[in-house]
């Protein structure tokens, strides 16, 4: 076994096909599929499966591949260092951001990293939380921003905030401050669109509306941020959705926007690491300037509805803002 060989597994992996993989490695891929043959011949034992998904990993692959992924995190680490001359923020480092955080915190994130650590390759990654949080446990990414606020078996769990959610739809509310909010009970019945039942945030609202014992009316799951404020803007329907949702939001909405109180809703969003990866230099440096930059985004306005928690002393992490009225206008 060499490092090639598992260079080119975990492309094969993260690819989900042979032929991507080898378009990007830029081997044919007879070539890749005999390298693969041989790896599997050496190990005596099937590693990837087709399915109608594509190429799967099978158990012992799943093996191969976190330990592959360390392993070859581990030698990019050895050539910075030295290349650095024993410098320690040096390296790749894959951070994991849901979609509506992507948004804000993405590109003031790479521009950040870019001054402060250009020794560090940042890889972004953005999508549904609960890929992003399977894509953390099987070692494909350093960090993720998750929505727990509590540690479990193989993760470590830093709190940054709470985030509130917000009615969007073509309403006419009583004469009232707009601080003053949407009281749930003012919801009831009226049509919704939501995210599907297995969305990060389909259950918090399910769980908040019987507590309550507020009738929902969910007319359509619609996981899409951009159509659900697009339904919402053309009146026939409304939705809930969280402040990061909102915070690029276009110019011609139309909809009213409400923080949701009585009770309030929101959801914990912590930065997590995974165990499956040791922290490196880089990782920790990332740690820290993520920490930082959501706390200066809040302050600055940039990033309205979110309560932060109170800040983790930064020294320490090697172990282990504007006011949501922000939002709202009529």
């Amino acid at each position: 076994m060499d490092l090639r060989h598992l260079k080119y597994f975990l492309a094969i992996v993260d690819a989900g096909s042979f032929s991507k993989a080898a378009q990007k490695l830029f081997v044919a891929q007879p070539s890749l599929s005999q390298q693969i043959a041989n790896l599997e011949f050496e190990l005596k034992t099937k590693l990837l499966l087709r399915s109608a998904q594509g190429i799967m990993p099978t158990a012992a692959g799943s093996i191969l591949y976190r330990h592959a992924r360390q392993i070859l995190r581990q030698v990019d680490q050895i050539g910075s260092d030295v290349r650095k001359d024993g410098g320690s923020e040096a390296g790749p480092v894959a951070i994991g951001l849901p979609t509506t955080m992507a948004a804000i915190l993405g590109a003031p994130l790479f521009e950040r990293a870019r001054k402060s650590f250009p020794g560090i390759r940042l890889q972004i990654v953005d999508g549904l939380s609960g890929h992003i949080d399977e894509m953390l446990s099987q070692g494909q990414l350093d960090l993720a921003l998750l929505f727990r606020d509590a540690e479990s078996r193989g993760m470590s769990v830093i709190p940054l905030f709470d985030e509130e959610f917000y009615l969007v739809g073509r309403y006419r509310f009583p004469r009232e401050p707009r601080e003053a909010g949407c009281p749930l009970a003012m919801l009831a019945n009226v049509p919704r669109v939501a995210p599907s039942p297995g969305s990060a945030w389909r259950p918090m609202i399910e769980r908040t509306f019987q507590r309550e014992g507020v009738d929902l009316n969910i007319i359509a799951d619609i996981d899409s941020v951009e159509t659900s404020l697009a339904i919402a803007n053309g009146g026939s329907a409304s939705t809930i959705l969280p402040a990061a949702a909102l915070a690029r939001r276009t110019p011609d909405l139309r909809a009213v926007i409400r923080r949701i109180v009585g009770p309030t809703m929101s959801r914990p969003t912590s930065l997590c690491r995974s165990h499956v990866l040791p922290v490196s230099a880089a990782a920790l440096a990332m740690r820290k300037l993520i920490v930082t930059l959501v706390g200066e985004l809040h302050a600055s306005g940039k990033w309205p509805g979110i309560r932060l928690r109170p800040p983790p002393d930064l020294t320490t992490l090697a172990d282990t803002g504007g006011s949501p009225a922000a939002f709202e206008r009529e």
